[in-house]
């Protein structure tokens, strides 16, 4: 009997000290740290830019026309000619205006001696001051008709307005033309200007002196700079837009008016923003949340004010500090207040945002 009891407590003993070792081991055994990507938030220059589409447009562009109806003596311009402002471009047949003016010319001489002669014969009472009216009358129309005949000469010549690059020619000598006819084209292509329609809501932060800088298919990879020297003073009502002008250097002639431009505005620049790679936000309605990690690898979950975005990274404009570490990788395996480790970066530079991944 005595030997039962004794077996029956040693196995109680033993039962006993099972249960109490797996009861102390239950409480302290938790979930492993979530192995994460981190990245330390850094300080950095940022700058916004606003992607649009615009397009080139010469400085100076003219059709060049004729005023007078005539026969085309003399083309003096070949096609792409660079001229200067005031060159002669094209002459017409100028017989039959030069006539006109020689006619215009004897009139008005006459005009002027018989106009001199009332007024002695009117001071001498020989004459009604109406006669003497009707001479000044005769006097003073011969004189603008020789002057209108005299400037129909002129136009005869044709000039260039200003200094540009002379475009197709679309007359020939001895061609016979009308008034309103094109000639050419004289284009100023330094500098060209740049049009584009901002939305209503980015006005605000254009001005004039801007920095811009445009793209075009014609030169891949090439980026153009120039300034914004005019914003509309309203919007349009029907796009909600405002034109914006930008003037571009084109020293070479390599922009063409009618070109389509891709365009990057820079609207702010920061010296000392703080950014994280864009991964670490998690975004929950209205607010935005990232995990820091804290000292003891306890992930802290902090609501954030996203401000700039770039290409994979963004601007904390408030929530976090510099020399942070945020996780930038496996957000989706870490709780509010769960331990996480940082997994090695590849190289073994460092974490992400400090030289690694």
């Amino acid at each position: 009997m005595k030997q039962i009891q004794l077996c029956l407590a040693v196995a109680l003993a033993v039962a006993f000290a099972g249960c109490k070792k797996q009861n102390a081991a239950g409480p302290t055994a938790g979930p492993p740290p979530a192995q994460v990507i981190a990245a330390v938030a850094k300080a950095q220059p940022v700058s916004e830019k606003l992607s649009l589409v615009g397009s080139v447009a010469a400085n100076e562009s003219v059709e060049i026309k004729s005023e007078a109806d005539g026969t085309v003596l003399d083309v003096l311009f070949t096609e792409g000619q660079h001229v200067e402002k005031g060159a002669l471009l094209l002459k017409l047949d100028e017989r039959k205006l030069a006539a006109s003016v020689d006619e215009a010319d004897a009139n008005f001489k006459l005009s002027k001696a018989n106009h001199e002669r009332a007024a002695q014969l009117l001071k001498d009472k020989l004459i009604s001051p109406q006669e003497f009216d009707q001479t000044a009358a005769t006097f003073q129309m011969n004189q603008a008709s020789l002057q209108l005949k005299r400037e129909q000469l002129k136009d005869a010549r044709i000039y260039a307005p200003f200094e540009g690059t002379v475009s197709t020619r679309l007359v020939s000598p001895g061609q016979v033309i009308s008034k309103n006819t094109t000639l050419t084209y004289l284009i100023d292509l330094d500098p060209v200007k740049v049009e584009l329609n901002v939305p209503e809501r980015f006005i605000s932060q254009v001005s004039v002196g801007q920095v811009i800088d445009i793209g075009v298919a014609t030169f891949p990879g090439r980026t153009f700079s120039g300034k914004v020297f005019f914003v509309s003073p309203f919007v349009d009502p029907a796009t909600r837009t405002a034109l914006v002008k930008a003037e571009i250097p084109n020293p070479k002639a390599e922009l063409k008016p009618g070109m389509f431009a891709n365009l990057n505005l820079t609207l702010k620049v920061k010296d000392n923003a703080i950014v994280i790679p864009e991964t670490s936000l998690v975004p929950s309605g209205e607010r935005v949340t990232v995990f820091v990690i804290g000292a003891d690898g306890t992930a802290e979950a902090r609501t954030v004010k996203v401000g700039m975005r770039m290409a994979g990274e963004v601007e904390i404009a408030e929530g976090l500090k510099v020399g942070e570490r945020v996780v930038a990788e496996g957000v989706q395996k870490v709780r509010p207040g769960g331990k996480v480790k940082a997994a090695e970066p590849q190289g073994g530079e460092g974490e992400r945002g400090n030289g690694g991944k």
